[in-house]
């Protein structure tokens, strides 16, 4: 029998985050398109952000067919946060700058690779990119490399940078109390001998 699940942060209901979740405004606009694989995953990081920011929408899916709409919000310049050796650095908005439409692949780096050889015109977007990620507090997994962030510590880091000085820690409330729930369910023991040895290598 599956236990009662919160249907806004589709978390067990005993375990709800909703009322860590913030609502912030934010001048750029962030879409995440998510991989379904990531829907049911117990660290859903995309939804905390959607959930937390006002300006924001998770679209889940495999193949866009409404990407032309989705990435042409009037009043918005899309780019791709995602690697390349093209990237442009994210920086500050300058006064007369126009918000961007920050597009976010959530998944795997398999799965979000495979996002945008699925969409083409994914794959065609600027992309632009974090100079100097912070180290990620994603403590449950081991991260690819530095610089490697879970959703939504990529998408503060950005918004950070783009909005300076506004804060949007907040969103990551929720995702340290997923966190720390993780870790006490798995117990510090089993967490320490698997993922505590601070290598994110």
């Amino acid at each position: 029998m599956s236990r009662p699940q919160c249907s806004r942060c589709l978390r067990p209901a005993s375990h709800c985050l909703c009322a860590l979740i913030p609502s912030l405004d934010s001048r750029t606009r962030v879409l995440l398109l998510q991989h379904p694989s990531e829907v049911n995953h117990a660290l859903n990081t995309a939804r905390l952000a959607a959930l937390g920011l006002k300006n924001a929408q998770l679209v889940v899916g495999e193949v866009f067919d409404d990407l032309p709409s989705l990435l042409n919000p009037p009043g918005y310049q899309a780019r791709l946060l995602f690697p390349a050796d093209d990237a442009q650095p994210l920086q500050a908005y300058g006064q007369s700058d126009e918000p961007l439409l920050l597009v976010v692949p959530d998944g795997t780096w398999r799965k979000a690779r495979k996002l945008l050889h699925l969409n083409p015109l994914l794959a065609a977007l600027p992309r632009v990119t974090l100079v100097e990620a912070a180290v990620s507090r994603y403590r449950l997994r081991k991260a690819p490399g530095p610089g490697a962030l879970s959703t939504v510590e990529a998408i503060v880091q950005a918004l950070q940078v783009l909005e300076a000085p506004t804060s949007f820690a907040a969103l990551l409330k929720p995702f340290e109390a997923l966190i720390d729930g993780q870790i006490a369910a798995m117990g510090e023991e089993v967490f320490q001998r698997n993922h505590g040895d601070g290598d994110l290598g």
